[in-house]
């Protein structure tokens, strides 16, 4: 039921113009893609998004949603921050909770395991994309393009391999400026992991991949 107790209720115009990007963008990956919005504690809402490269997308805003775990239609959601209240208030459509599917990771317990140079991985990026063009057939990049750890990120504790489906899903959310020259030398992206995730943190947002089977989890 859609009423005046439910909906998302967002600080100020900025961080609207965030959740836009982010529902706009997961458009384009898929126009019937379903955004997942969560209340965190301290005044905060994580907007969710499964990206098509079996890996989550992430992006936090000052705000409150209710009821406090919602899921929505990326269309419906993008329709309702256009129309955005003085209040603050969104209508984020019909409720598509029964839409989602797979787990989230956790919220902490992440273990910092290095920072790699935001340039490095969209370099990463705009040669992965080369190569998706000259080999993509009608399904999109090639699995074996996807699967193709073009990073190994290690600590003391753990050592994690990137996975090339981890950098299209950075950059087609827009989590990275597009261009080098918009980036400085010392823009970091940060890697952290669980035994269980990997967790990817850009200027813009974040991105998660299940390690072992993600498609038990993301599908």
């Amino acid at each position: 039921m859609n009423g005046p107790d439910r909906g998302v209720w967002l600080a100020d115009g900025a961080h609207r113009d965030d959740l836009s990007v982010f529902a706009e963008r997961a458009l384009r990956l898929d126009d019937a893609a379903v955004i997942r919005l969560r209340q965190r504690p301290g005044g905060s809402v994580v907007a969710w998004v499964a990206t098509g490269f079996d890996v989550l997308a992430s992006r936090v805003v000052e705000g409150r949603v209710n009821p406090p775990d919602l899921s929505a239609g990326a269309d419906s959601l993008a329709v309702g921050l256009r129309a955005m209240d003085d209040a603050g208030h969104v209508d984020p459509g019909f409720a598509m909770d029964s839409a989602w599917r797979g787990a989230l990771p956790p919220e902490t317990g992440f273990v910092h395991l290095d920072d790699v140079p935001a340039r490095v991985v969209l370099d990463l990026a705009q040669r992965g994309g080369a190569l998706a063009k000259e080999h993509s057939g009608g399904h999109g990049p090639p699995v074996s393009l996807l699967d193709q750890e073009v990073m190994a990120v290690s600590s003391a504790a753990d050592s994690v391999g990137i996975p090339m489906r981890c950098v299209f899903a950075l950059t087609a959310m827009g989590f990275l400026p597009q261009t080098g020259s918009d980036v400085a030398a010392d823009e970091m992206v940060r890697v952290r992991a669980l035994p269980t995730w990997l967790r990817i943190d850009a200027r813009f947002g974040s991105v998660y991949r299940r390690r072992g089977d993600p498609a038990l989890v993301l599908r």
